[in-house]
């Protein structure tokens, strides 16, 4: 090897001069290996499966972009890697992901399209290019593949029935350990195992997070040492999804475990307790212990509440300690329950009604100045009205003009009408038919009574003419 060779070798990120080749390379995730190997086989026999898109979720750093790399190296595919993040627009996923979904390769079996990030696409500025999405992947020719680390998010839901949903688990310490251990041989570096113990816990699961940790020190350094790793990665802590947090509350060994899970949540607190308090009944199943819990949760709203809208922040510690370690260590007597996490009924409900919140307030707005009144106004007092006229009252008729006068849209008129919106709608399209047609016809009827007058005058102007003039 030549030095220019060995050089680039030796930039060249870790990540990816270590990335898997093969499938079993990729460590700990075997359930995620077993549904992908029949989905991959079936596009390698040329028959597309009945969910032409997988969408697979999971912690960052386990995996998901590395096994679909080395299954299409495995069956001879082609791979796109595209970030969703920058390919957002109708016009962007049209251009590109439609694009390459119906193309042929030059060489190889196929196309894998992969979408990174998935969950990154905002429901409202990107709405244009999940519906792109959707209806790509049912025509699609080459396999979609998309990653995601939150995939329950609201605006996902109709890609997720569209999708063979893959899971991946966050890799355990000792996994993440035997990755560092086999790099340190390959790159014939001295690596203390206390120093890898403590990197592979403060990635949190994060093999990517992990590997870049030791380069980083051992570039600097040239050797791997405990004291060297606790100087440089002291300090920083990284932020930690919801399904992460649930896990490392309910599972904690340790009071500071839990509390570190609290302390380092992505999910305000408000969130955090409303995400417990719904999930607690899942995992605990004495009533002794769901009693402490709760008990733990209900002091830590009291806390949380006087902490903010009284400024004692001082008392955030004790929000701390009783949603963290209040909660894992008020099972006692019961074993924890293996049941899945589910989103807190506040959260889908706050969800739900932010779309009826939109369509009320844009009636507001448009309805408000017309009326001459304020918006908060209109939303106490013509409101309440408008619903009665559109639901309530015997004849649709006034709900109909009402919707015409005023130029409401379709959504508006389902969200004052309810049950009787398509029949409001239908008379709505009647009446503004015969307000068109109605003009049209008086119009005719002015210019047919024209042509009578006229012919009438033409009639009295020209000479008689007999029949004996006109044979004679």
């Amino acid at each position: 090897m030549s030095l220019a060779r060995r050089a680039a070798g030796k930039r060249l990120p870790w990540i990816i001069k270590y990335r898997p080749r093969t499938v079993d390379e990729v460590v700990n995730q075997e359930e995620a290996k077993r549904i992908l190997s029949a989905w991959f086989a079936a596009w390698a026999r040329g028959k597309p499966p009945s969910k032409r898109a997988a969408l697979l979720y999971g912690p960052p750093g386990v995996g998901k972009t590395s096994l679909v790399e080395a299954y299409a190296n495995q069956h001879g595919f082609e791979v796109i890697e595209l970030n969703a993040s920058d390919y957002r627009s109708a016009q962007a996923i049209r251009r590109v992901v439609g694009t390459a979904a119906f193309k042929k390769p030059l060489f190889g079996k196929g196309v894998v399209i992969l979408l990174d990030e998935i969950d990154g696409i905002a429901p409202r500025e990107d709405a244009g290019g999940l519906q792109e999405l959707i209806r790509i992947i049912p025509q699609t020719l080459n396999p979609i593949v998309m990653t995601a680390n939150d995939p329950w998010k609201d605006q996902l839901r109709p890609l997720r029935d569209l999708c063979l949903l893959v899971p991946f688990k966050p890799l355990s310490k000792t996994h993440i350990m035997a990755v560092l251990e086999r790099i340190c041989e390959r790159e014939r570096l001295y690596c203390e195992k206390q120093a890898l113990r403590l990197i592979a816990e403060l990635s949190q699961g994060d093999l990517r997070a992990a590997i870049n940790d030791l380069q980083a020190i051992a570039e600097g350094y040239g050797r791997v040492t405990y004291d060297l790793a606790r100087a440089i990665l002291r300090g920083r802590e990284k932020r930690v999804d919801i399904w992460r947090t649930l896990n490392m509350i309910f599972y904690a060994k340790a009071a500071w475990m839990a509390k570190k899970a609290v302390t380092q949540s992505e999910e305000d607190y408000e969130t955090l307790i409303a995400w417990l308090n719904d999930n607690v009944p899942r995992k605990y199943a004495e009533p002794s212990d769901l009693h402490r819990a709760f008990d733990a949760l209900s002091r830590a709203t009291v806390f949380l509440f006087r902490a903010k809208y009284r400024t004692h922040w001082s008392l955030l510690s004790y929000v701390f300690d009783l949603i963290g370690p209040g909660v894992a260590f008020a099972r006692r007597e019961g074993a924890i329950l293996k049941s899945k996490y589910s989103y807190p009924d506040r959260i889908k409900m706050m969800a739900s009604l932010r779309e009826v919140r939109r369509i009320r307030d844009q009636i507001a707005e448009k309805l408000a100045p017309r009326l001459g009144v304020s918006k908060a106004t209109f939303k106490a007092e013509i409101l309440p009205i408008l619903f009665i006229i559109f639901r309530n009252s015997p004849s649709p008729i006034m709900a109909a003009r009402l919707s015409l006068g005023y130029g409401l849209t379709r959504e508006e008129v389902k969200f004052l009408a309810g049950p009787r919106a398509d029949e409001i709608l239908k008379l709505a399209e009647k009446i503004r038919r015969a307000r068109k047609v109605e003009p049209q016809e008086q119009a005719a009827g002015a210019s047919a009574e024209k042509k009578e007058k006229r012919r009438r005058r033409s009639r009295k102007k020209a000479p008689g003419t007999t029949l004996d003039e006109f044979f004679g």
